[in-house]
């Protein structure tokens, strides 16, 4: 049976910070297995396109700044029900409201340099997954 596909990106302060390994391990720790991993440095058009379902947010101009501010670990996940169980494990969007040993509530710093990002979708995910990883990964995205 074939699983779903997700993926997280760790955010340039959690790369900065040295937290890769941690956030990975925790990811993996949670049944997700690695299908590909790979640094990327977002040029701010890349991360326009990857928030774009947020362009008309008053955060979308500094967030697209940030995320094309430094290198950035992406990591193609897969597991059964991907989206909604790396979703569970990141936590809110705001680490200060996410639940305790949620990724977010343990190394998230704000709003925005809150370690990481996941798709909130599967529509999301399969957008996200083509833009950073192509179009070959697509497969099974729940």
């Amino acid at each position: 049976m074939d699983k779903d596909k997700t993926m997280m990106i760790v955010k340039p302060d959690a790369v900065e910070r040295g937290l890769v390994g941690k956030i990975i391990s925790m990811a993996e720790a949670k049944g997700f297995r690695i299908v590909d991993l790979k640094m990327v440095h977002l040029t701010l058009s890349n991360a326009e396109v990857l928030y774009r379902v947020h362009k008309d947010k008053p955060f979308f101009e500094p967030l697209t700044r940030y995320m094309a501010s430094g290198p950035c670990v992406a990591c193609l996940l897969e597991k059964n029900d991907a989206v909604t169980q790396l979703r569970e494990l990141v936590g809110q969007v705001d680490p200060a409201k996410s639940p305790e040993g949620t990724i977010r509530k343990l190394f998230g710093l704000d709003v925005q340099r809150n370690a990481v990002h996941a798709p909130d979708s599967i529509e999301n995910a399969q957008r996200e997954i083509g833009l950073i990883f192509g179009p070959i990964h697509f497969g099974q995205v729940h």
